[in-house]
């Protein structure tokens, strides 16, 4: 892998990496000495039932993740986090290690406060004060282990709409730039930085870039407080070994750094300032990556000379999990040993910080951290759930993100265009100029159905769009980067114009090569209900996509959703044969109205427009089949017992008797375009509100 930035990575180590730490020291110095913070939790413990669950076991049950509230724990609990204890200070990166299932990402998730509060036992303090709610919201920055990116804006892009987000517009533009440039540097993606992030499909940074990229968009403002969970994960050594040094230059800038880490290399290892191992929810060893050697050498299992003892000591956790006991005598070896080493040991003695926690955040913002606050906010408003924009700049910003990452794939806009033009190419020469014969009803009643249900298939591709982008969301949004209405509302401006395209595109296809009637006035309003249709559509399928969250069972609900409501719509059954008990679905039905307002366009033009004259009344019956004499005579006898003149030219079926026959004329076209467009505004609020009661970022 090429080496991009200004961080040397040297795999053997040596004169760069000295080099690399007498620079940072020397800017640090400079800069004078950090703010003082201690992050400190005492005796944290998570339980969450055990159980089947709803369904037989298949769901999860609503109770399954609550903390039992009693003293002595329920038999049915099991212990996530079991009396964990710790300290981390800005300066040094605080690193829990362990095995899969140890309890690692839980704790982070405890301090980080993603989960609630009355689940939570224990305290969490940052210099000796409470932490949670907004006030911490403020303060950090969470990195989760999957990079959350768009693939198609570059490193540089993906930073300055982070930026324009999490900073003040009190902060110029220019001064923005600034900081992503600062931070371009710090991440080390300088060569980096007008390269696309890439996916699949796209080639784009290496996985170390990307994983710093992911890493600068949580820390664009500066924060005091920041989290990661396994920010190593699916790296090779040397990418891991660059990010860990960033996180260095981060914590010695005067942040609290605390991490994940699976098993660090021995480079890795001698970064790390301070660690925790856990097993089964437990504190096996609490101290400095250099106490590591001393502690097991007391406890019996020592760590040889040439061994790893990051990997020595995981090992041998994994082997005690294995035995009968678990881990317990090493979890009360831990215990026994700090009481005794603690006095001895004077980084494991209690920091009280000179400053109380409202004025330690003040100096840093004067210092320049929590850039969010433009260094003008108090402290009390630092305390709030307050965004850094109002809500239009939110919205600008998300339309420009959105549109720039979507114009970088325009294969995605021709696969829905030919989609389209495909199916309108299909049913034009299928339906080729219809006449206007009772033959030719019932083939404009077939093409406005199938028409006017594909709409509504074709918006399916809306369904991955949120499904894909939901981890970004809650990311973005657990530390008020925008507002949920933001998101909305930038959803659906930048979803609208390619309906638009797509709309006109169907009708130019369709309109006259079928033969419709109405001339141009009755092509714009094709045009329009089709446009409403989509929007319609694509509002119902976004809704769903925040209900569902996964891609394949959610185009089984929309497929199946939408079957019903073609067979409601009136076109299999007029409205008043729908048995009463079933007559709700028809009027909730999405495809009802459109095809109701279609009908209403053709064969609403009045009395002048005849699809059936003279012996034409037969067709498809048995006097059908018969000479063209014996139909004039039953003609003549039908208009003898009606006392009027029947001939070969008497229109016997006007456009309005059609509409009469089908049952839709309880609403007019213009209601029918409105009831539509509205369908389309009522599923997107019903998106919003999804967002804001559902998508919390939070375990309970």
């Amino acid at each position: 892998m090429s080496n991009s930035g200004h961080i040397a990575v040297d795999v053997v180590g040596g004169a760069n990496d000295e080099a690399e730490r007498e620079r940072e020291l020397e800017l640090l110095v400079s800069a004078g000495p950090p703010v003082p913070y201690t992050l400190s939790f005492t005796d944290l413990s998570y339980r969450v039932r055990q159980g089947r669950g709803g369904l037989m076991g298949c769901l999860p049950s609503r109770a399954s993740n609550r903390l039992a509230s009693m003293d002595a724990p329920p038999a049915n609990t099991k212990a996530l986090l079991d009396g964990i204890s710790g300290e981390a200070r800005e300066g040094e990166l605080f690193a829990v290690m362990g095995a899969s299932g140890s309890g690692k990402s839980t704790l982070v998730d405890a301090l980080a406060g993603r989960i609630a509060r009355d689940s939570l036992r224990g305290h969490v303090t940052l210099n000796g004060e409470p932490l949670h709610g907004s006030r911490l919201r403020a303060i950090s920055a969470y990195v989760m282990q999957d990079d959350l990116l768009y693939p198609m804006l570059t490193v540089r892009e993906t930073l300055l709409f982070a930026a324009e987000l999490r900073l003040s517009r009190a902060l110029s533009p220019s001064a923005k730039r600034e900081r992503v440039d600062r931070l371009i540097d710090q991440l080390g993606l300088s060569r980096a930085a007008d390269t696309i992030i890439g996916d699949e499909g796209h080639r784009g940074v290496s996985g170390g870039e990307r994983r710093r990229v992911s890493i600068g968009t949580d820390i664009i403002h500066d924060p005091i407080l920041l989290f990661l969970d396994e920010p190593t994960s699916g790296l090779d050594s040397a990418s891991a070994f660059m990010v860990v040094q960033v996180l260095r230059t981060i914590a010695r800038s005067g942040s609290v750094v605390l991490m994940t880490i699976h098993q660090p290399s021995a480079r890795i290892l001698g970064i790390l300032g301070r660690l925790l191992l856990l097993s089964r929810g437990r504190t096996v060893y609490a101290g400095t990556p250099a106490g590591l050697k001393p502690f097991f050498a007391e406890f019996g299992a020592p760590i040889p000379d040439n061994e790893n003892p990051a990997e020595f000591a995981l090992d041998t956790i994994r082997e005690r999990e294995a035995q009968p006991q678990g881990t317990g005598p090493l979890a009360d070896f831990n215990a026994r040993w700090q009481a005794t080493h603690k006095a001895m040991d004077g980084t494991n003695a209690k920091r009280v910080s000179p400053m109380t926690l409202e004025y330690a955040i003040a100096e840093s913002v004067a210092r320049g951290k929590l850039v969010a606050g433009s260094g003008t906010g108090t402290v009390s408003e630092l305390q709030m759930p307050t965004y850094a924009n109002p809500m239009a700049v939110e919205v600008w910003v998300l339309i420009k993100r959105a549109f720039t990452n979507t114009r970088r794939m325009p294969e995605l806009f021709g696969m829905r265009l030919g989609t389209i033009m495909v199916t309108g190419l299909i049913l034009a020469t299928i339906f080729l100029r219809l006449d206007d014969t009772p033959k030719g009803v019932q083939e404009r009643l077939g093409f406005f159905a199938m028409g006017m249900s594909t709409m509504f298939y074709v918006c399916a591709d809306a369904l991955p769009v949120f499904v894909q982008e939901r981890h970004i969301y809650l990311r973005e949004t657990a530390h008020n980067a925008y507002r949920r209405a933001s998101y909305v509302l930038a959803n659906a401006v930048v979803s609208f114009p390619p309906l638009v395209a797509l709309s006109v595109a169907f009708a130019v296809t369709t309109f006259f090569a079928v033969g419709l009637a109405g001339g141009a006035s009755s092509f714009l309003y094709f045009a329009l209900i089709i446009l409403a249709s989509l929007w319609a559509g694509s509002g119902f399928v976004t809704f769903l996509s925040a209900v569902v969250p996964h891609v394949m069972l959610g185009y089984t609900v929309v497929v199946a959703i939408l079957a019903y409501f073609l067979l409601f719509s009136g076109f299999f059954i007029n409205r008043d044969r729908i048995p009463a008990y079933w007559i709700w679905f028809h009027y909730i039905s999405l495809v009802k109205y459109p095809y109701q307002a279609v009908l209403q366009n053709e064969f609403g033009g009045g009395a002048t427009r005849c699809f059936a004259r003279g012996t034409q009344m037969f067709d498809g019956t048995p006097i059908g089949g018969m000479p063209e004499a014996m139909k004039m005579k039953v003609l003549g006898a039908i208009g003898n017992a009606l006392g009027m003149r029947m001939t070969s030219q008497t229109c016997v079926l006007t456009g309005a008797d059609v509409l009469a026959q089908q049952a839709v004329t309880d609403l007019g076209k213009w209601m029918c375009l409105l009831v539509t467009a509205g369908f389309g505004f009522f599923f997107r609020a019903l998106f919003y509100v999804v967002l804001l009661v559902g998508s919390k970022n939070k375990r309970k």
